[in-house]
């Protein structure tokens, strides 16, 4: 793997054009100079009138912080890896790096980056790529595995090790992937809502071919982004703050990038399905801080699942447990009435558990 780091950023073009839908992204800054569809959103919370349109690498929407890019040769082709690098305000030595989950992206994490700085950590916040402002490639092999290599690859480079590693939902998987193939570069892992506590196949889900997963994609609305981000991330609850990520994940698909974009976000749920991670969570060597909302309900499939099946999916309140119970040295915090993103939907109660949590794992 070769690698370069570079603070500019690429061409436009160099990628095959591809059209663009779901985006993996929800990030956080705020739309910036974004051009407008016609098609308007629904529903009466404070919410814009019109979609806005985003390019394939999140072209037209800013992060709260600079956004770096590490090139690397993967799979006999040149990548670029988005990242933040943000400094502590008052460095303590150790660095947290942040995995997003599927529909979420670095720029997602920015109450956790403004207040992990100011508890002295240095955050390194990647995008994986096929996700948010890094690289959507035609063709790509996805496997936890490969975006843990990245991963690894953008820490060497920056000179980093013995990081503690925190994902959400999706990057949770990818952070017990992170884990158990560097033992011995990771100090500890925070997993938030991390998906996979279940394996949906095994349990009777019925595969989706990458092809249909494709279709799927592209039918994807900012009013249907919206209900499911309300019944699943936030209780059935909604706040203004929140529709910046409908409008990330509208504009994606309106954005003259939506069909490469879709494309990644099939063969990326391809490997979430096929690819589980729970039945190796006996062999993580590693201090583990799970953070759980215990309102998630959050099942990959679980839509093409029988009845009886779905009724047993998701159940965030038996999967912590279940996890905590499978993880050594793991503890368990759990937020009773969140959901999904508890990072988001109740930051200063989050944080703040997160906090003492990590001083456990070092007391422990």
């Amino acid at each position: 793997m070769y690698a370069t780091t570079s603070t500019t950023k690429p061409a436009a073009g160099w990628l095959p054009t591809f059209g663009m839908a779901l985006g993996a992204a929800l990030c956080l800054a705020g739309p910036a100079a974004a051009q407008t569809s016609e098609g308007e959103t629904q529903g009466n919370e404070a919410q814009s009138t019109q979609t806005p349109t985003y390019g394939a690498e999140l072209e037209g929407f800013d992060y709260a912080y600079p956004v770096a890019r590490f090139t690397f040769t993967s799979q006999r082709q040149q990548l670029q890896m988005a990242y933040l690098d943000v400094p502590a305000t008052e460095p303590n030595g150790r660095t947290v790096v942040l995995l997003h989950g599927k529909n979420f992206c670095a720029g997602t994490w920015k109450d956790s980056i403004e207040r992990l700085t100011a508890e002295g950590y240095r955050v390194i916040a990647p995008d994986q790529i096929g996700f948010c402002k890094s690289s959507k490639p035609k063709a790509y092999q996805f496997s936890f595995h490969q975006l843990a290599a990245n991963t690894h690859a953008l820490l060497e480079s920056l000179e980093l090790d013995d990081v503690t590693v925190m994902g959400h939902s999706m990057g949770g998987m990818l952070a017990s992937r992170y884990a158990l193939m560097y033992p011995g570069q990771t100090e500890q892992l925070v997993l938030v809502n991390p998906i996979g506590l279940e394996d949906w196949k095994a349990k009777g889900v019925p595969y989706q071919s990458v092809d249909d997963g494709f279709e799927a994609e592209l039918n994807k609305s900012a009013e249907g982004i919206r209900d499911y981000q309300r019944s699943t991330y936030y209780v059935g609850e909604w706040e203004p703050r929140y529709e910046q990520w409908v409008e990330m994940l509208a504009g994606m698909y309106a954005g003259p990038g939506g069909e490469r974009v879709a494309w990644n976000q099939a063969l990326t749920s391809d490997m979430v399905f096929t690819q589980p991670v729970i039945h190796e969570f006996d062999t993580l060597q590693v201090p583990t801080l799970l953070l759980i909302g215990e309102h998630d309900n959050t099942a990959i499939g679980k839509g093409r699942a029988p009845a009886d099946i779905k009724a047993t999916l998701g159940d965030y309140s038996v999967l912590g447990e279940r996890a905590a119970e499978r993880i050594p040295n793991a503890e368990l915090v759990e937020f009773p009435d969140l959901g999904h993103s508890p990072h988001i939907q109740e930051p200063e109660r989050f944080h703040q558990a997160l906090f003492e949590g990590l001083d456990a794992l070092d007391d422990a």
